[in-house]
C-alpha cells in the first residue's frame, strides 16, 4: 500500500488557515494546563514549524533557534518561564489571547 501525505506536511497545509492556527495554539495550551506537556512540546514545534519557523522565533525571542528545537524535542525539558515566553510572543504574531477558565469538573 502506498503511502500517503505525513502528517506533518498535512498540519503545515492546515496551519493556513487563522481558524486552524488558533485551535492549534490552543490546543497546546490545553495539554500544558492539563500536565501533558509531551502532548504540548509536539504541537508547539509543529505550530513553530508551520507558522513563524524556529529562526525567526529565535531572533524573536533572542535564543539561538537549536537551543528552542532542543527545548521542544521528545527529550526537551524546557523551563515554565521559556515557555510561556514563546507562548505570549506566538499569541502576540497570532493577534489572539488564549484564557484559562476554571470549571467543575463533574461537569465535564
Amino acid at each position: 500500500m502506498a503511502l500517503t501525505r505525513s502528517f506533518r506536511d498535512t498540519v503545515k497545509e492546515e496551519l493556513a488557515s487563522e481558524d486552524f492556527r488558533r485551535a492549534f495554539l490552543c490546543e497546546a495550551i490545553r495539554a500544558m494546563v492539563a500536565g501533558d506537556l509531551e502532548t504540548a512540546k509536539v504541537v508547539l514545534r509543529e505550530y513553530v514549524n508551520g507558522t513563524i519557523g524556529f529562526p525567526k522565533l529565535g531572533a524573536a525571542l533572542g535564543r539561538s533557534p537549536k537551543s528552542l528545537m532542543r527545548m521542544l524535542s521528545p527529550t526537551g525539558n524546557p523551563q515554565a518561564r521559556n515557555l510561556f515566553e514563546m507562548v505570549a510572543y506566538l499569541q502576540k504574531i497570532e493577534g489572539t489571547v488564549l484564557e484559562v477558565r476554571a470549571t467543575d469538573a463533574t461537569a465535564a
